[in-house]
């Protein structure tokens, strides 16, 4: 689009509508908007109203939409929007939310009669709301007569998602900038959307968002698509800003396709001293992040909520996909009536096209309960693109439920650290035990005499003592037990294993990292 239709077409929507016959709006004319902004410094969003920040925790929850107000719910579409009043504790900002139909597009505005503000707020016309804050999506997921949230997008660049028989928990988010790094995490915004009027029938819906923040600025679509497990296809076209020029720090970790979760405690990670009085087994809505390299590899590594925040990287050139992924799906496992983390999705990241050399980076942070998300999952790029020069790539967002992406051999099913009966007179501190079970295909297949293998390697800091592959009485899968001597427990230890039998490999690679005491 040239500059002079680029200007022009930005006060159409300013304005609210476009008039005559329509254009097409689409994909391009978000990135056209986007790359001129990457050329100009960041402007913050206008602050919300002091009224509006001062809102306390139980009074904002109380405002709610009126579902009567549903966008699209007059034309009785298969697809409804509703919206997110701005402030609160979150201090959550407006977005600019527009309606994209055949007559053209059409700015969606706030109105203080589209919320019930329920008896804590005496005057909503005082709050000084001026926009919508994010929105919520409902469809006929579960029940053909009740229309459920499908996806829901409030602050930030964040996103969540659900499939059949889902509860929230993890979230996505467009863009991560320098998160667990050594300086400040930049957190980018989708500051406007555009939502494609659905035809009566459809079964999915697009959407676009503008992203913004200070050294970066992008243009999204999302397609989404419910069902069992609800799909989002996403494109996505970045501009970074000129850092240098405008006196930033460059950007050290951009991270593309991120998800944030939490972990609390699990099998994989004893309960602190301060948690020893919970009376349910695990708490997460993850449990471990799940990688499938480019050179056919499957990796795996269990979840921890560490004593001090960590990092691992996992190099990978056009990975096939990566995710956060919740594999115990037993409500045994959890025995919370109310979170039922065993509804919890498990995201997949299935990248479209070749993303090129990078590696997928997970962060995990010390989080005392479970009300902080201290899991990040991202792929970072080995090369950033020039200021102004477009990163185009797309990929699929799969909410899996009970039936999530699983290697093709066999897999993981639980890993736990500790050990059973040991002669505590010969036990060092420094000794490390695992017991990690496996289950899948090329296992069920192996014949009932098959000799069976666990491959472990450590790093220098590291020997094997023991380690045994046999078959589980109880599951019918296999069970690997590890015993490892730290050699200098001030400095961490990286394990990795798999079983084989013969030269084939039969599960994906289970690693973890033993942090330093």
């Amino acid at each position: 689009m040239l500059p002079s239709l680029l200007l022009s077409a930005v006060a159409l929507l300013t304005a609210g509508l476009l008039s005559g016959p329509a254009a097409a709006f689409g994909f391009d004319d978000v990135a056209a908007l986007a790359r001129q902004e990457s050329l100009a410094p960041y402007r913050a969003p206008e602050p919300i109203s002091p009224a509006l920040k001062a809102l306390k925790y139980d009074a904002y929850r109380d405002i709610r939409y009126r579902t009567d107000r549903a966008a699209w719910r007059a034309e009785a579409l298969p697809f409804e929007l509703m919206f997110f009043h701005p402030g609160g504790p979150a201090s959550a900002q407006p977005v600019k939310l527009h309606d994209v139909t055949p007559a053209g597009v059409r700015e969606i505005r706030f109105d203080a009669k589209d919320y019930d503000y329920g008896p804590q707020v005496a005057a909503p016309a005082t709050l000084g709301a001026t926009g919508h804050a994010g929105f919520r999506v409902h469809t006929a997921l579960n029940d053909p007569a009740y229309k459920d949230e499908l996806v829901v997008f409030l602050g930030a660049s964040y996103f969540r998602a659900l499939g059949r028989g889902q509860q929230y928990g993890l979230s996505a988010r467009g863009l991560a900038i320098d998160t667990g790094g050594a300086q400040p995490e930049e957190f980018p915004v989708f500051k406007a959307f555009w939502f494609e009027r659905p035809a009566p029938g459809a079964q999915a819906l697009t959407l676009y968002a503008q992203l913004d923040s200070p050294r970066a600025t992008g243009a999204y679509q999302f397609t989404l698509r419910p069902g069992d497990a609800t799909a989002v296809d996403v494109r996505m076209r970045l501009f970074l800003r000129d850092s240098q020029a405008l006196g930033l720090p460059p950007i050290t970790t951009l991270g593309i396709a991120p998800l944030t979760s939490m972990f609390l405690h699990g099998e994989n990670a004893p309960r602190s001293r301060e948690q020893a009085g919970d009376f349910r087994p695990e708490v997460h809505d993850s449990d471990g992040l799940m990688v499938a390299a480019g050179n056919g590899e499957w990796l795996w590594r269990p979840l921890i909520n560490p004593k001090r925040t960590r990092t691992s990287t996992f190099s990978v050139t056009d990975p096939k996909g990566f995710g956060l992924m919740q594999r115990d799906r037993q409500f045994r496992n959890y025995e919370d009536t109310e979170a039922r983390y065993e509804r919890r999705p498990s995201a997949w990241i299935e990248p479209r096209g070749a993303w090129g050399e990078g590696r997928v980076e997970l962060v995990e942070l010390p989080t005392p309960d479970e009300t902080h998300d201290n899991i990040v999952a991202y792929w970072v790029p080995a090369r950033l693109p020039a200021p102004g020069q477009p990163l185009d790539l797309g990929y699929t967002l799969h909410w899996q439920g009970d039936r999530p992406t699983t290697p093709p051999s066999g897999w993981a099913t639980q890993s736990r650290l500790g050990h059973g009966y040991v002669d505590t007179a010969k036990a060092l501190k420094n000794d490390v035990f695992y017991v990690v079970d496996f289950d899948g295909p090329a296992l069920k297949a192996l014949a009932p005499d098959a000799a069976v293998q666990a491959v472990v390697t450590a790093d220098a800091n590291g020997q094997l003592l023991e380690s045994n592959a046999y078959r589980h009485p109880v599951t019918g899968g296999w069970r690997m037990t590890l015993h490892v001597q730290r050699l200098d427990v001030t400095r961490p230890l990286e394990l990795r294993a798999f079983l084989k039998s013969a030269s084939n490999a039969l599960t994906e690679t289970w690693t973890t990292l033993i942090q330093a005491d």
